[in-house]
């Protein structure tokens, strides 16, 4: 490790031409002479450019939510898709939707 004599940044390798060179990333200031390369593994990161972008639209929105076991009010079957929501302050819990798989009814329940 090398810091640099004007600014006091960590000084980084860097391949210029065959040598390898130490530089300043904060004020450009090089230093060569008897750097040994082997000392140093430079390596270089890709970020992956491709990435895909999943779009839910509102035909299937129901098929992507959770399910879980809860008796509908209205029609008392038990099983019910839900989600969570923050309606309220930020210091306070969630509130809690349920969306009925049978009669699709809504609703929710505060925790």
């Amino acid at each position: 490790m090398e810091f640099c004599k004007k600014c006091g940044t960590l000084m980084v390798p860097q391949k210029k031409g065959s040598k390898t060179v130490l530089i300043c990333r904060k004020c450009g200031t090089t230093k060569g002479g008897k750097i040994d390369s082997r000392m140093f593994k430079i390596k270089t990161k890709r970020k992956n450019e491709k990435k895909e972008v999943v779009v839910v639209d509102k035909k299937s929105k129901l098929d992507v939510l959770p399910k879980t076991r809860a008796c509908c009010p209205k029609c008392s079957h038990n099983e019910a898709f839900w989600w969570m929501q923050q309606t309220r302050a930020a210091d306070e819990a969630p509130t809690r939707f349920y969306k009925c798989v049978k009669c699709s009814h809504t609703w929710r329940e505060y925790e």
